[in-house]
């Protein structure tokens, strides 16, 4: 066997002996050797369950893959070690596989490429392999920043063990705060099945075509508010790597919404300051649109060569030169007494995109780019662009700053408060730099200076707008920090000033020390109140695009058989969210609560009184007369409170809110009795939809999380609770009376010994069947995994899948063995009469 440093001196064969390139679908080396190229040095990281689950952490080097395999994968917590066995070395072709390698060949499983990206040594990559010690920068889609590999394995060791592990630097966070592993589960690749925003394709999304298309069912009667407050983005630090996301250009201009009210239009910054005199030529273009009443939502900006330029945009609005400004629109939150603020964002821009269909040349629909983030940002980079939009497709329209709407710059970039000038030297009346600051708490802290950005004439019209601003001392409070680089300068350079004018400033990057590097000045804002400047907040989207999770508590054990803590359940809810939500949204339902472990007390909770959880919403008592207000789970935000208020399971109707009195769907509760085995229930499940489909009924199936397996068939809604019950109780006592031996229609243990009950109970009105995806406050933590019928004979148990095994089955799987039921129409009329 080779020793650790004579593995580079054999680049691929063992790789060639261990696989029959016959049989496998893994890449074989090309005849010679590869050579090192002149191009950035690939890494990648693979997902391959084997035997077990591991992560396969690759680094090209001399033409070939260097290659560990890391069975924990790796984490941005510096204190987490992880293992690193040093195997084989791949062909470079290796980087893009993902498949399936066949039974009884070597690593047999699923492979999926986890990340990818390039790397840059530090030091002498060699030297560092050889002396067992490599530190690297990665630039992936999901990993960043400085990592080590450090050889731990002794010269008589079997295997060539190594450690991998952070650096601590801006991107290291505490494992408790972050799991790169259980954030981003999936293929930076293929798309996993079945997201929420996936299941219809992009022809079946709303159409631009058809107005009758749009799906605005969500849209709620309302007066026109008066006021609006614009929806805000989260500045990201790279690109999101999954979701379903709208990708605009961030354009380089002043955010402008428009107030349509009985045909007359009024114009409004995003601080609310009424620019419609300042711009009448533009107001007269938006009256001109076929619409009495409505909220727009745009950004106007100014043109040169096809670009956004935000200096000519303010001369343009200073001067004469108005009638050069575009007006582009986005979003549509308000039209003709509806209120379109819940609709999904993809409809309200295909209503708006219909509305915009004969407007002028000023007025102009924001387009939309369907390709990879990473490629779409590279062209924005390459045409001088300011960044990106990223929104989500399904999100509603909230006031505020939010997570559903991101920003990428090409370059980092804000507003900041003007508080001091210095001159330029041996010119009179003209500044040299600014001296900025932005507002935490209410306290102004400094933050460096500009000095570029700006020609002669900018220069003295910034002194002319400075000098009467002048005042003795600097207005930075000092209690907000200790005193910076401003209170080094030299006595009487510099010029402080009433903290009242606001400049927008692109710049490289911030200081550890809170200031601004390689800044350059792009011009004044006067859409912006000084005391609203406070530094942006950077939304890390490499390590994550999803939320941290902050639970109280995080490390209480729920199951105390597994040792899965709250932290934990928290974060399988958030990872499994897009699937999960379509199954909660506008159901009502009941929760199923673990306050200290469901080992202890356990407790349904159904309605709104003391829920203590921020963002369930509690409907009209008059929904359900005679009961208290029904609780539904439509968001991410009230799935992470019911968690943070530790519920284990949830329970939905089988109606909506919206028509609480006409099931969509038939269950059938699968449970096995005393004495029955797991091929009994396997066998039970495929009578069922025998008979199902001898009806006329298609069914789709999943796991309950259990013992059992639930049968569900969807409906149009049209029949009442009643009628849909006495179906399912004549199909079950059929099932019951035809096979007596396997099935039993009546509940109580000593009635189902040996045999399965279908329990069809649970589709009468205020019934509820735990949801799909949903956790089971039982031992070992199982899940309900929606599956295919042609995966029943694989299943081993109702309990296949856990809190801890089912997003990784996900990340897997490249079909949603559901992808047809959200769309599927049919009705009972057919089965009641030939169940008679």
């Amino acid at each position: 066997m080779p020793t650790p440093s004579d593995r580079t001196r054999l680049p691929l064969s063992n790789y060639r002996k261990k696989r029959d390139f016959h049989v496998t679908p893994e890449p074989a080396p090309s005849a010679g050797e590869a050579s090192e190229d002149a191009h950035p040095s690939l890494f990648v990281v693979q997902k391959h369950w084997a035997s077990r689950l591991h992560y396969d952490f690759r680094l090209e080097l001399d033409g070939v893959l260097l290659s560990w395999a890391v069975p924990k994968g790796p984490s941005y917590d510096p204190k987490e070690k992880r293992m690193a066995i040093h195997v084989e070395n791949h062909p470079v072709d290796y980087a893009s596989f993902e498949g399936a390698i066949p039974p009884k060949q070597y690593g047999s499983g699923t492979v999926l490429v986890w990340d990818r990206g390039t790397w840059e040594p530090v030091g002498d990559p060699h030297e560092g392999m050889k002396a067992g010690k490599l530190v690297f920068r990665l630039h992936g889609e999901k990993l960043a920043g400085l990592w080590e590999l450090v050889r731990i394995a002794k010269p008589e060791d079997r295997q060539d063990q190594w450690m991998l592990f952070k650096k601590r630097d801006e991107w290291a966070i505490p494992l408790s705060e972050y799991d790169v592993i259980k954030a981003l589960p999936d293929s930076v690749v293929a798309k996993p099945l079945g997201l929420a925003e996936e299941r219809e394709s992009r022809s079946a999304r709303p159409s631009r075509d058809a107005d009758s298309e749009i799906d605005l069912s969500a849209a709620a009667s309302a007066p026109l508010p008066a006021k609006l407050e614009p929806q805000l983005a989260t500045l990201a630090s790279s690109l999101p790597t999954g979701g379903d996301w709208i990708i605009e250009a961030k354009l380089d201009g002043y955010r402008l919404l428009a107030r349509v009210d009985k045909g007359r239009v009024r114009l409004f910054t995003s601080g609310g300051h009424d620019w419609t005199k300042k711009l009448a030529g533009l107001a007269a273009e938006v009256e001109r649109l076929p619409v009495s009443s409505a909220w727009l939502d745009g950004e106007i900006v100014v043109l040169k060569d096809g670009i956004p330029d935000f200096a000519a945009l303010q001369d343009a609005i200073d001067g004469a030169s108005s009638g050069n400004i575009v007006f582009f629109l986005f979003d549509l939150v308000y039209l003709e007494d509806k209120d379109l603020r819940k609709v999904p964002l993809s409809a309200r821009r295909a209503r708006l995109e219909k509305l915009l269909e004969h407007a002028g040349e000023r007025i102009r629909f924001c387009e939309d780019y369907e390709a990879p983030p990473a490629q779409v940002f590279q062209a924005a980079s390459d045409l001088g662009l300011e960044g990106l939009m990223f929104k989500r497709r399904d999100a509603p329209y909230v006031s505020g700053r939010s997570q559903t709407w991101l920003k990428a710059k090409c370059q980092l970039r804000q507003e900041f408060v003007i508080c001091g000038f210095t001159s330029r030297g041996g010119t009179a009346g003209e500044i040299g730099s600014l001296l900025l600051g932005y507002y935490v708490g209410g306290r102004l802290h400094d933050a460096g200076s500009v000095g570029a950005g700006w020609d002669a004439r900018t220069a003295r019209d910034l002194w002319t707008r400075l000098t009467p601003l002048e005042m003795e001392s600097a207005p930075f409070d000092v209690a907000a920090g200790k005193p910076r680089r401003w209170s080094r300068r030299a006595a009487g350079s510099e010029h402080w000033v009433q903290p009242l004018l606001v400049a927008e400033v692109e710049f490289a990057e911030w200081t550890t020390d809170g200031l601004v590097r390689q800044a350059s000045f792009k011009g004044l804002r006067t859409d912006k109140s000084a005391s609203s400047v406070v530094r942006e907040a950077t939304k890390t989207l490499a390590p994550s695009h999803l939320p941290q999770v902050k639970v109280t508590h995080p490390d209480r054990i729920i199951d105390p058989t597994t040792g899965v803590t709250k932290l934990d359940l928290a974060r399988y809810y958030i990872s499994v969210a897009q699937w999960m939500l379509p199954h909660l949204k506008d159901r009502p339902l009941a929760m199923l609560r673990a306050p200290v472990g469901i080992a202890e007390e356990l407790f349904f909770q159904k309605h709104a009184e003391k829920t203590g959880m921020p963002g369930l919403k509690a409907h009209d008592r008059n929904l359900w007369p005679g009961h208290p207000p029904l609780l539904t789970v439509d968001t991410l935000d009230a799935l992470l409170s019911a968690s943070q208020m530790n519920v284990v399971e949830f329970h939905t109707w089988n109606s909506t809110v919206r028509r609480l009195d006409e099931p969509d769907r038939v269950i059938f509760d699968l449970d096995p009795g005393e004495g029955v085995k797991w091929r009994q229930v396997q066998e039970a499940a495929l009578l069922v939809h025998t008979l199902l489909l001898e009806l006329g009924l298609k069914a789709w199936l999943k796991t309950s999380g259990g013992k059992g397996l639930h049968i569900v068939v969807p409906l149009t809604p049209r029949l009442d609770y009643a009628a849909v019950k006495s179906f399912s109780r004549s199909f079950v006592r059929h099932l019951a009376k035809t096979i007596p031996e396997r099935f039993s229609a009546t509940s109580g243990a000593s009635n189902r010994i040996g045999r399965v009950y279908v329990d069809y109970l649970r589709n009468g009105i205020g019934q509820t069947t735990v949801a799909a995806f949903s956790a089971r406050a039982r031992p070992g933590m199982g899940v309900s995994m929606p599956v295919s019928w042609e995966q029943l004979s694989a299943l081993k148990s109702g309990a296949q899948w856990t809190v801890q095994t089912a997003r990784e089955h996900l990340s897997f799987q490249t079909q949603d063995p559901w992808a047809d039921y959200w769309s599927n129409k049919q009705t009972l009329a057919s089965a009641l009469k030939r169940l008679k």
